[in-house]
């Protein structure tokens, strides 16, 4: 939980502390393959001292990648997704593994591991959180540039995993997202990510690749 006395917000003193609540205690209910449920009894600490029942997910760091070439064309991955029951068009991305020592290695992994791409150079855009009121973890985005396709994906072998990899114009990405073709949460998020730290990329339609080389 957040330090209210370090946390800066528009909000200060004792209306900012009286958000937070406090934990009583936490159990774990069910352990799934990429999360796990909880039952948390938390108490406000406000004057009211309400106490009540929450659940949440504990989920591993995810990591997410916007492969540019040098052309300035996006690379992104068709993947069903059974939330929603359909294909969606996103962005590499995944679980950073207990063997990733950071999460650039995840970024590079899951890129490599999902597209058989590489790239010559990386960039950290940013990070947060995908769904606070229920998650406790984090999202990383990273800008990979100067990708080259050095072999097929490898996938896992149960079988379950299939994607399609797409090169789209970077022009055109505003466009997928208003029309919807684009419509996950965290691939958009990416993409303000990379409008804030690179509007260089989006003003002029296409990537404008770094010379030096990196990991």
């Amino acid at each position: 939980m957040n330090d209210p006395k370090t946390s800066s917000h528009a909000t200060s003193g004792s209306a900012y502390q009286s958000l937070f609540w406090q934990s009583l205690s936490k159990e774990q209910l069910v352990e799934c393959k990429v999360f796990s449920v909880s039952s948390v009894l938390a108490e406000s600490r406000d004057e009211a001292r309400k106490q009540s029942r929450f659940y949440t997910l504990s989920c591993s760091p995810w990591v997410n990648v916007i492969a540019i070439n040098d052309l300035g064309s996006v690379l992104l991955v068709e993947q069903y997704r059974h939330g929603v029951e359909g294909v969606t068009l996103e962005i590499p991305g995944g679980c950073i593994d207990p063997g990733d020592p950071d999460p650039l290695s995840g970024a590079i992994r899951e890129l490599r591991e999902e597209t058989g791409y590489i790239a010559r150079h990386w960039t950290y855009l940013g990070k947060n959180h995908p769904n606070p009121a229920l998650q406790d973890n984090l999202c990383y985005t990273f800008l990979a540039e100067g990708i080259s396709q050095v072999e097929q994906p490898v996938f896992d072998d149960t079988g379950t995993e299939r994607l399609n990899s797409v090169e789209v114009s970077l022009s055109r990405i505003n466009d997928l997202i208003r029309s919807g073709e684009i419509s996950h949460a965290l691939v958009i998020t990416a993409f303000h990510f990379l409008a804030i730290e690179r509007p260089d990329l989006f003003s002029n339609g296409i990537a404008r690749p770094k010379l030096e080389d990196s990991l």
